[in-house]
């Protein structure tokens, strides 16, 4: 016999735990003896930036992934979870720069071999703390396997990525307008734009014969062309001819031009084009071949296009063009609660300017041989309509389409220090010294003046190759044929543009095929309230804090128990503490069972009494159950499952029971299995209890997952077991709501089934000879008689509670039927409802 201390502390216990994990070798699948027939499960991790400490966002993926890496590796499945950081360009330079103004200094200050260095220290300090986090939250990676954006492998297969898309007409460098932002001083994607509303002035201006409408009249300086729609009826006669008007800085003539990307409903029907500064002007200018002026440049400014204007930041600008436009009579009206989409960069939040740039370009229209004559968008798509891979959930299946369908030449080129090179050498050209000649390679040229590009690679570019050379791609290493395409990317659905898309795109062109064969998408962590956590809201909860206050696994419990696929959830700390409390109940049923002398010796299991094969039955619905569960990716439903029957089917029932019915063998057999179904959502306690069990075994993480064993089912046993359930609830009702005292007693009118003495220890009722002023009752299978008055009392209890079961029934079926009710009350209303209904109907048994 053993006996646990009172309480668990898991402080106290998992850094001790997880050391044993690490040094056992079991997160690494060379270590293991895994069969060489064994089904191979893989997962990249999606890295974390170097930037800041691991938030819940992380902490609910490390959750979700770790439940699926311990479950197929106690499968007995070759498994690989492959750990890695990101170097984050642009958030890390942010981040040192930020630093270096708190000192005063700049990044010029420093240049850019000394500024590289000082970023290279803060992001080996960051990449330590990141990784002692992942571990403290139990995250079972291959830890040496680690990899990281820029080391050496990875920087090879974005040089070998670059040049091979670039020798197949991929790649390309061209001008194009681009979202530029001012602060950053580096270009971004189209996904990379945050857009926050907001309501700004929009001026209506007299320009010649039409009224044109802008929300940024400092762009307007080089306006000289009018587009109209060919059928609008009001501008026909104005086709193809020149006006001469009065603009900003004097007389123009302008030229009127139709084209059908005119709308005649919005505003006069008319607009002008600012070719440098809008990217559906830019094309329309080169459709006519119009020329490309820059009004704003690279710092927020003015050029020499705007005359006596030029230097002048925008926001000054647009109130100086305003007032000169009022004092020339030009302002129609000005609406001054326009509400307006401002873009803006995703990183600083700065206003971003769309600016006309040289840029290096990945063309998604151009086919290629490697694809069979097929473009990158065109395989992406197929990827998805011939379900090469299955989204969870399957909504954002089209959600991917769509945007696969609308995706323009991706920009990959940005204008920071940080980050992968360009494997690009330039030199002035030996005919024309004003153009420049170009080298794509790894090294330059031989011949004097080469230098390479200063640009730097969207970080995108190198995370999309993440699955495969973090596998040692472009060589043909063992892993990389062994564990790749992954099994799953388990990752936010707010990055499946940015990351998602951008894997499949590189993995198909790369080693043509797909990076993963399952995408599951979880939603953000809110608060309580549904509110996104922020610093701003002083909303957010901190991981690590949580798993030092309540343990890792109670935090980690707390984000997968309601958590459904593609769906937010929402997050408290008292949910917290109450998975911290299911583990303390947890920790008391196992000293239970070690104190019923459940130590490890050979025991013979076999059904004792109803209990036994009751409880042997029903775990073995539960393994079938919760296992099914995990394999469709239904992560809640899996750990609720285990964790009603372990509270409240063993816990509440059997041990209950078994305090006078002892049967050590079914009762150790029921912890084991329980234990092994809980350890990919608690595997710090989980490890804890079974170090009990086999002191001198195998630890639990590498046990192997349970299997439902035919010959314990007995419905029958669960049927019987359950009417005894019934008449137990029924006389705890009865004795909570008749006012029955200790003195008093009932009579049993009828056979048990059961002892007599079971029945008074789960009731708290004693059973004796009928009183002279009794009344008849029957409860659950059971006919007793109790004193008349506490039967009218019961009576009356039971006609209450009913009408109140009912009403609150109607009220939530009223709920349900509304057509405005949010999805994610639609399902917890449902469940009310059918919580209620089954507490009405066990009214009618009492």
């Amino acid at each position: 016999m053993k006996e646990l201390s009172k309480t668990y502390n898991p402080k106290e216990e998992e850094k001790g735990i997880y050391e044993a994990w690490e040094k056992s070798g079991a997160f690494n699948p060379d270590k293991l003896k895994v069969p060489e027939s064994a089904p191979t499960f893989s997962i990249a991790l999606p890295p974390p930036n170097t930037t800041a400490n691991l938030h819940m966002g992380h902490a609910v993926m490390i959750a979700l992934q770790d439940t699926l890496v311990r479950y197929h590796r106690m499968k007995g499945e070759r498994t690989l979870w492959l750990p890695g950081t990101d170097h984050a360009a642009i958030a890390t330079q942010n981040v040192v720069e930020k630093k270096l103004k708190a000192e005063k200094k700049t990044k010029d200050d420093l240049g850019r071999e000394k500024f590289l260095k000082l970023v290279e220290k803060f992001v080996k300090e960051s990449q330590g703390q990141i990784t002692e986090q992942m571990k403290r939250l139990g995250a079972s990676c291959d830890w040496s396997r680690e990899r990281f954006t820029l080391d050496e492998g990875l920087s090879k297969a974005v040089q070998t990525m670059f040049i091979q898309m670039y020798e197949d007409g991929l790649i390309y460098r061209g001008q194009r307008v681009v979202n530029w932002c001012t602060r950053c001083q580096s270009t971004l994607a189209d996904d990379e734009v945050e857009y926050k509303e907001e309501k700004a002035p929009f001026y209506y201006f007299k320009y010649g014969p039409v009224i044109i409408g802008t929300a940024r009249p400092e762009t307007k300086f080089g306006d000289k062309v009018i587009i109209v729609h060919p059928d609008d009826t009001r501008y026909r006669d104005m086709i193809d001819k020149e006006f001469a008007l009065e603009w900003i800085n004097g007389p123009i003539t302008a030229r009127v031009i139709a084209d059908e990307s005119a709308d005649p409903k919005l505003g006069s029907g008319a607009m002008t084009i600012t070719p440098g500064h809008s990217l559906l002007d830019f094309e329309l200018a080169k459709k006519y071949q119009l020329p490309v002026e820059k009004i704003i440049n690279e710092q927020g400014k003015l050029t020499e296009a705007a005359g006596t204007y030029a230097g002048i930041d925008v926001q000054e600008a647009r109130k100086k063009v305003v007032e000169i436009l009022q004092e020339k009579g030009l302002v129609d009206h000005i609406d001054e609660n326009y509400n307006h989409n401002l873009a803006t960069c995703y990183r600083c939040g700065t206003a971003l300017e769309p600016l006309p740039s040289e840029q290096w370009f990945i063309s998604v229209d151009t086919p290629t041989k490697k694809l069979n004559g097929k473009s990158l968008k065109q395989r992406a798509l197929e990827v998805a309509t011939q379900d090469e891979i299955a989204f969870v959930p399957s909504r954002f299946k089209k959600i991917y389409q769509h945007w696969m369908e609308n995706l323009h030449d991706w920009n990959i080129s940005r204008q920071i220090w940080y980050g992968h090179r360009l494997p690009v050498w330039e030199r002035p050209s030996e005919k024309n010294p004003e153009q420049k000649e170009i080298h794509v390679g790894e090294k330059a040229p031989k011949g004097k003046e080469w230098q390479q590009s200063s640009d730097t690679l969207d970080t995108w570019f190198s995370s999309g190759l993440w699955t495969f050379s973090t596998l040692g791609w472009p060589k043909q290493t063992e892993d990389l044929k062994r564990f790749h395409p992954t099994s799953v990317m388990e990752t936010g659905y707010d990055i499946l543009f940015f990351w998602v898309a951008r894997m499949i795109l590189m993995s198909t062109y790369a080693l043509q095929e797909v990076p993963f064969q399952t995408v599951y998408l979880h939603g953000l962590v809110r608060d309580e309230h549904g509110r996104k956590m922020s610093k701003s809201l002083g909303n957010g909860i901190d991981p690590l804090e949580m798993a030092d206050k309540y343990g890792a696994d109670a935090t980690r419990l707390s984000l997968i128990i309601g958590t459904t696929p593609g769906n937010d959830t929402r997050l408290s700390e008292q949910k917290i503490a109450a998975y911290r409390n299911f583990v303390n109940k947890l920790w008391n049923i196992s000293r239970f069972a070690l104190l019923q002398g459940v130590e490890e010796k050979e025991t013979t299991l076999a059904a004792h009494s109803l209990a036994d094969q009751w409880i042997l039955s029903r775990l073995q619905t539960c393994i079938k159950t919760s296992t099914e569960h995990l394999n469709a990716y239904r992560f809640s439903a899996a750990a609720e499952e285990v964790y009603t029957f372990a509270w409240h089917e063993f816990a509440d029932w059997y041990l209950e029971v078994a305090k006078t019915e002892n049967n050590p063998a079914v009762i150790r057999h029921v912890l084991e299995h329980i234990l092994k179904m809980l350890h990919p959502y608690l595997p710090f306690f989980t490890e804890r209890i079974w170090r009990e069990l086999y002191p001198k075994g195998s630890m639990l993480i590498v046990s192997a997952w349970p299997q439902p064993q035919k010959t314990f089912i007995d419905l029958e046993a669960e049927k019987e077991f359950q009417r005894f359930q019934q008449t137990v609830q029924s006389l705890r009702a009865f004795k909570a709501h008749s006012g029955i005292s200790t003195e008093e007693h009932a009579h049993l009118l009828s056979k048990t089934g059961y002892a007599t003495e079971l029945l008074e220890k789960l009731t708290k009722i004693s059973f004796g000879p009928a009183a002279k002023d009794a009344s008849k009752l029957q409860l659950g299978a059971l006919e007793l008689s109790f004193p008349r008055p506490r039967v009218a009392a019961f009576a009356e209890w039971l006609e209450k509670e009913g009408e109140r079961l009912t009403q609150l029934i109607a009220k939530k079926e009223a709920m349900l039927n509304n057509p405005r009710i949010p999805e994610e009350l639609r399902a917890s209303t449902q469940e009310d409802i059918s919580n209620l209904k089954e507490q009405l109907s066990s009214l009618s048994s009492s």
